[in-house]
């Protein structure tokens, strides 16, 4: 009699499951193809995030002296009687005129770069002879190592402060709307306090007195939560005349009748009424957050180094002359421009299939 009881548990979630995979993938046929590569492109960044060890081929920190503001490599196929070595090669660069950071490629040598290698997707055998991909910074630190480090900081800050900021303005515009009376004029009139305030420059102020001896991780919480606290004010706006347009209606007034309590309504009933309009607003409001932490560690008051993230990755480029001599400094900001288009892509794809009014 057993059997059928322990199976029991693994059915039930295989037929939950089964709906669930063959709605992902009808969602993912209905996309369009712009939707699908900036879904394939976030996947891409998130793995960097939580696998970054793994992704990068160096220590981030590591600073090779001798190799500043070099170019990136170029990759080479291996012949296959030399695949014993590496699949790929580059050859090594040395630097012929360091007033220019010029370098030249030692055609008599080659480095070979080993895949799957001492836990990582690539490395060479030694950082002294490295493969960089694309180049190096002004302390000879390799950027796309950099990058990949750096996609912890640019990636996680956005889903971490949207879930602070729409938690709150869902909560608190809920509240306001369906209480109403004087909560509501309170809440309301504080809202408008914060959103009168320009959120840049209000922001700045906050991150200038972050204190300058905190570790890396307790000023990047400190900046989530600063940026939090401006941006919950708006969503809770719109959700509180969401929900005030919601508690008049009939199986929200049915609940009261049978004597359900304020908090049962509104997590209940008025809440999961607004969820539409919080997810696809939340997935638009993700870039604001990745740009805020950009532009704040480009200004030298978010992370700092050596800790990566891709705003203060973009400091060197602030000289026009680097821009000039180093164009390869700007690729940071590549990557911050793929996330911001495809979460507004993205965001965009969920409005018009939440949109009960769309045809799509």
């Amino acid at each position: 009699m057993s059997a059928p009881v322990t199976t029991l548990p693994r059915l039930q979630a295989a037929a939950v499951a089964g709906p669930i995979r063959g709605g992902l993938a009808r969602e993912w046929r209905l996309a369009s193809r712009t939707v699908r590569a900036s879904v394939i492109c976030l996947v891409v960044f998130y793995l960097f995030a939580a696998f970054s060890p793994f992704f990068a081929p160096y220590d981030p920190i590591y600073q090779n002296r001798s190799m500043p503001d070099c170019p990136p490599m170029r990759l080479h196929l291996s012949a296959p009687s030399q695949w014993g070595y590496g699949v790929f090669w580059t050859y090594p660069l040395h630097m012929v005129d360091a007033e220019e950071r010029s370098y030249a490629p030692d055609r008599n040598h080659r480095i070979y770069i080993h895949l799957f290698s001492r836990g990582h997707l690539f490395t060479t055998d030694s950082e002294q002879a490295p493969f960089y991909l694309m180049g190096s910074d002004g302390l000879g630190r390799d950027l796309f190592s950099r990058i990949v480090y750096g996609a912890r900081v640019s990636m996680c800050v956005g889903l971490i402060g949207v879930l602070i900021s729409f938690s709150l303005g869902i909560a608190v515009g809920a509240l306001s709307g369906y209480v109403g009376g004087l909560t509501d004029n309170l809440i309301m009139r504080w809202s408008e306090i914060e959103m009168s305030l320009p959120s840049f420059y209000f922001l700045l102020a906050l991150a200038a007195v972050i204190p300058p001896g905190i570790s890396a991780a307790q000023r990047f919480l400190l900046i989530v939560a600063i940026m939090s606290f401006i941006s919950w004010a708006g969503l809770a706006r719109v959700i509180r005349g969401m929900s005030s347009s919601v508690r008049s209606l009939p199986y929200v007034e049915a609940g009261r009748a049978l004597g359900g309590s304020r908090w049962r309504i509104i997590t209940r009933h008025v809440i999961p009424s607004v969820l539409g309009y919080a997810i696809v607003a939340a997935t638009l409001s993700i870039p604001g957050f990745i740009l805020g932490e950009s532009a704040l560690s480009l200004l030298g008051l978010g992370i700092q180094e050596p800790t990566p993230s891709w705003g203060n990755l973009l400091s060197q480029a602030e000289d026009p002359q680097n821009l000039v001599r180093y164009p390869w400094i700007l690729i940071p900001g590549i990557f911050i421009f793929l996330t911001v288009m495809a979460f507004n892509f993205l965001g965009d794809h969920l409005r018009d299939r939440l949109d009960p009014s769309s045809s799509f």
